[in-house]
């Protein structure tokens, strides 16, 4: 099996701080989305994911091994948010997926409102429950979703990392097929974009999850970007990714190794290095590509308006001469622009 992975992050077009964070460290996942006044969010993400370092499992239990990670992230970010008073009151969410390849399975860990869906057989399927208000209120049969949508509490939640010494973690085991794509993601995305949208960029782009990730950000920033914005997509199957074999088709792969990222594509897929922390990019790679094809062009229209100012002056010096013509045939006096 091959583990294909991308992953991205953005701030959005409201937010001056990105208070996400997420691990891109195959055969783990995260993203965790902070809350709290001036930059205490990011600093919650940031003490929870830095906890979420491999470490051997002894056990044999993924799902006994996720809640420890993520209760070590707990542990973290409580303490500090208990000693550092201007971090006081700050949490974050958590959703942490661990791969397993040779058993065909994923097990997730989940507290708070980012989500876990994966796309099987065309259809986007949310794994995870939303710990916040509205969740709680879909699940009672008291809100529908689409009064969700538009609930003046839907940014409410209900569980967090860093609010109590212990936190409940929801736990599961998903059992793989081959072609499911899974995909982590804050609210950002999920608040932005329709499920039928996530699931139609996902299936347009599912021989390439670098643009899937990409597609997916700048769906988000189009629909209005009001809050931070990170995805993780990965998928266990035996499928190639494409943009790797137009990589190999140009050069060895030996010789990409050491490569700066592609100013284009600023995301790292499953031959890049492990991730922790904070990528971002700007909103003009992901949605004005004309600008830079325009600033491509400047040298060409440069030339375009030199070309036009002489053509102006040789009309105008032709009309001072036909002028002047004029003036000496008629004996009058010519009265020059």
């Amino acid at each position: 099996m091959t583990l294909r992975t991308a992953h991205l992050t953005h701030p959005g077009r409201k937010r001056r701080h990105n208070e996400d964070s997420y691990v891109h460290q195959p055969p783990l996942f995260a993203i965790a989305d902070g809350m709290g006044g001036a930059k205490a969010g990011e600093v919650a993400s940031g003490l929870a994911v830095e906890a979420l370092q491999l470490r051997p499992d002894l056990s044999g239990d993924d799902e006994a091994y996720v809640v420890d990670l993520i209760q070590e992230a707990n542990r973290r970010v409580y303490a500090r948010a208990n000693e550092d008073t201007e971090a006081a009151g700050m949490g974050t969410t958590m959703t942490v997926a661990l791969v397993d390849d040779e058993r065909s399975r994923v097990t997730f860990g989940h507290v708070g409102d980012s989500r876990a869906y994966r796309v099987r057989d065309d259809q986007l399927e949310q794994l995870t429950d939303d710990h916040s208000l509205v969740g709680e209120l879909i699940r009672s049969g008291k809100l529908t979703r689409e009064e969700a949508d538009v609930h003046p509490q839907r940014s409410v939640i209900t569980r967090a990392l860093g609010t109590d010494p212990n936190v409940d973690v929801d736990t599961f085991v998903v059992q793989t097929k081959p072609e499911d794509i899974f995909l982590l993601c804050s609210d950002g995305l999920s608040g932005m974009v329709s499920d039928e949208a996530i699931l139609e960029i996902v299936q347009d782009n599912r021989r390439d999850l670098r643009s899937a990730a990409k597609a997916l950000v700048a769906a988000a920033n189009r629909g209005g970007g009001d809050d931070n914005i990170t995805v993780v997509v990965f998928a266990l199957d035996g499928v190639e990714e494409e943009a790797t074999r137009r990589m190999d088709a140009i050069a060895p792969a030996a010789a990409d190794e050491d490569a700066e990222p592609d100013d284009e594509v600023t995301l790292a897929g499953a031959d890049a290095p492990p991730a922790v922390g904070t990528m971002v990019v700007s909103v003009e790679e992901l949605e004005q590509q004309a600008a830079a094809s325009d600033a491509d062009d400047e040298p060409a229209k440069r030339r375009r308006g030199s070309l036009t100012a002489l053509l102006a002056l040789i009309a105008f010096l032709v009309v001072i001469a036909l002028l002047l013509l004029w003036a000496a045939s008629s004996g009058g006096a010519a009265v020059l622009p």
